[in-house]
């Protein structure tokens, strides 16, 4: 690990990505397979079409050859074919993102309905370049496989992938690195970034849902195979975060409340994040209702999906800065404020019979995950006009301390340590008691602790276990559960989770190696509980990154409070990490630290922050913490406050 002096520190916003051999997106929107993975028939040399140089793969009759990208990728194919036989030829062309779903005859699914058809390419028109249409672009796949279903002879010179995720980005232009001492860890950093590119498409490009409310794999014989399209435009401007690569490929707010934050401490495209936000405000309701997700989907009231909405405007706002996106939306975001505080009665708790959420089973009541949700992560306000905003800046503590009481007399569960999902039920569900640690409704540092240790003793070999969702790890909560062991002041434990179950989805030979799935059963296998078709999991889905926000964060300890980082916190808890070195950017300038720590605590560590902001300090260790224009602030028990933006570093250790 080099070692950064103020000097360093300093100079390291000029100097190229830091890490940036970890980055996994390509240095070329130009691609072409790793390796052939595996021929069925009779192809002289398939595996020339993998050599930079050129070659020629032919295909003597009905035959097939898949090939292997080695990540996880999205585009366009084209094919150069030089000679073809007959002009009845055709080649078929199949996708997987897993190794499991690797077929000849169909692609793994973009819907609920089955398998995926196949792409025909006429290729006996004669000699040239076939190109698939806009409308088939592939929103992620692993393999790839070439399939010859005539007696034809059919010679091709190339097979080549036009990567369109993140179309407006440079894409290994990273603002944000990520490194320590656990070449695991660093490695999922990267990944988390990675996939939340993949999940990051051109707006005209999103899943138009062709069978959506008329097939189901509920009444369809599998492998019976579908049509399938994305041209669906979904939102305005250039480039949008959805959820999945693969599908949905539209706006879903869920999974923005993980995706953002690893998006803002990776590669900072925060652009995309404001187009998607901006086409769930054109659905909102004269109520104030938000939707449950972006068109085309069906409007479906969700109370969960609404707050997570209120959610990403404030993460936009804290990592953005941006008052006057959030002044041009201001009145819409206290309309659906207000249309959530309308579903509080007199418990002082929110009461809903909407069952839509993100696929858990059985919703309504006073639940121990939508309350949490309800009390607000910072209301972001713009500096225009305050005095017409502070009614509604003064309402909702109030009602957020009468929910937090309200909440611990009617859901605590003190025999098992959790909350439970309701006032009848035994069910004590992941993603309540992990947004409960979020959202501070615990009553003391105890409880949350106890909460942390009672998470941690239901993992299983494969991760955390949602048992709100029947027998199924979910990345999406897993990833609250994360910050909830941070936040309970027990970071070994999250570093566990990390290693465990994202160790799990990086290396498993049926995964990506690259990005991260959508869930899991708890017994290891690819089958998400929700869905009765496996072959639709979605294996790049942003909601799957908690990582890559929760080690900057938490693990390296760097923390944006206030709009762009105005007011910060650098409080890392590395656990047993012995050196890390992060850092990322917002508008207001650079966040980075490098430290070392020893048998005996911290041998180094030095953070920098922009110019002009302010923030505090809180760490295990004493000294004197010095900047590199001479002042000098002692730590009190490990915590020092009001510090001025800039260079500091830790003496006496």
């Amino acid at each position: 690990m080099r070692i950064l002096s103020f000097s360093v520190v300093a100079a390291a916003v000029c100097t190229a990505v830091p890490y940036e051999e970890y980055i996994l997106a390509p240095a070329s929107r130009d691609l072409i397979p790793k390796r052939v993975y595996h021929v069925n028939g009779s192809i002289s040399d398939p595996s020339a079409l993998t050599n930079t140089k050129g070659g020629k793969a032919t295909f003597h009759g009905v035959s097939y050859v898949t090939y292997d990208f080695g990540h996880n990728i999205a585009g366009i194919v084209s094919l150069d074919v030089s000679q073809v036989s007959s002009q009845d030829a055709f080649i078929g062309i199949t996708f997987s993102e897993s190794s499991l779903w690797i077929n000849n005859e169909a692609c793994d699914a973009t819907a609920d309905a089955g398998l995926d058809s196949p792409l025909w390419l006429p290729v006996g028109h004669g000699s040239g370049r076939y190109t698939a249409e806009k409308k088939h672009n592939r929103g992620a796949f692993r393999y790839l496989t070439l399939v010859a279903n005539t007696s034809a002879t059919i010679v091709v010179e190339s097979v080549r992938v036009n990567f369109t995720a993140a179309p407006t980005h440079d894409l290994r232009a990273y603002t944000g690195y990520f490194h320590c001492n656990d070449e695991l860890l660093n490695r999922i950093w990267y990944a988390g970034a990675y996939t939340n590119q993949l999940c990051t498409i051109d707006p005209s490009m999103g899943n138009a849902l062709p069978l959506l409310g008329t097939i189901t794999s509920n009444n369809i014989t599998l492998p019976e195979t579908v049509p399938w399209w994305s041209n669906d435009t979904i939102a305005n401007g250039s480039s949008v975060l959805t959820d999945g690569a693969k599908w949905d490929r539209l706006v879903w707010p869920g999974d923005m409340s993980i995706a953002l934050e690893s998006i803002a401490v990776s590669t900072y495209d925060l652009y995309s994040v404001r187009m998607a936000l901006e086409s769930l405000f054109s659905m909102q309701q004269v109520d104030g209702r938000l939707p449950y997700a972006g068109k085309p989907f069906h409007d479906t009231v969700s109370y969960t999906y609404h707050l997570h909405s209120l959610i990403g405007v404030s993460y936009l706002y804290r990592y953005s800065g941006d008052r006057n996106w959030l002044a041009a939306h201001w009145s819409q975001y206290k309309r659906a404020l207000q249309w959530s505080l309308s579903s509080i009665d007199s418990t002082g708790l929110a009461n809903v019979t909407a069952s839509a959420d993100w696929l858990r089973f059985g919703m309504g009541e006073h639940r121990s995950k939508r309350n949490p949700l309800l009390r607000p992560p910072g209301i972001p306000t713009p500096r225009r006009n305050p005095q017409r905003h502070r009614l509604l800046i003064n309402l909702v503590p109030g009602i957020a301390a009468t929910l937090k009481s309200a909440a611990n007399a009617k859901l605590w569960d003190p025999a098992t340590g959790l909350y439970r999902d309701n006032e009848t039920t035994t069910l004590h569900p992941q993603d309540g008691n992990a947004w409960a640690l979020k959202a501070n409704l615990t009553l003391s540092a105890n409880q949350s602790s106890t909460i942390s240790t009672a998470l941690s003793a239901r993992w299983g070999p494969y991760g955390a276990p949602a048992p709100e969702a029947g027998a199924t790890i979910s990345p999406f909560i897993t990833g609250f559960e994360l910050q909830a062991h941070f936040l309970a002041g027990q970071p070994q434990r999250a570093l566990d989770l990390i290693w465990r179950q994202w160790g799990f989805m990086l290396d498993d030979p049926r995964m990506t190696q690259s990005t991260f799935i959508e869930g899991y059963s708890t017994d290891g296998t690819l089958h998400y509980a929700p869905y009765s078709n496996d072959a639709r999991i979605s294996h790049a889905h942003g909601w799957a990154t908690g990582p890559t926000s929760a080690l900057m964060f938490y693990a390296a300890g760097l923390r944006v409070v206030g709009a762009a980082g105005e007011r910060w916190l650098f409080a890392p808890q590395p656990g047993d990490l012995r050196g890390v070195e992060a850092g990322f950017e917002t508008s207001l300038g650079r966040f980075e630290t490098e430290f070392k720590r020893g048998n005996g605590g911290y041998t180094k560590l030095v953070f920098v922050t922009p110019e002009g902001t302010m923030g505090d300090v809180k760490l295990e260790a004493e000294g004197v913490l010095v900047s590199s224009n001479g002042t000098r602030v002692r730590l009190v028990d490990g915590v020092a406050t009001g510090l001025h933006g800039g260079t500091w570093m830790l003496k006496g250790v």
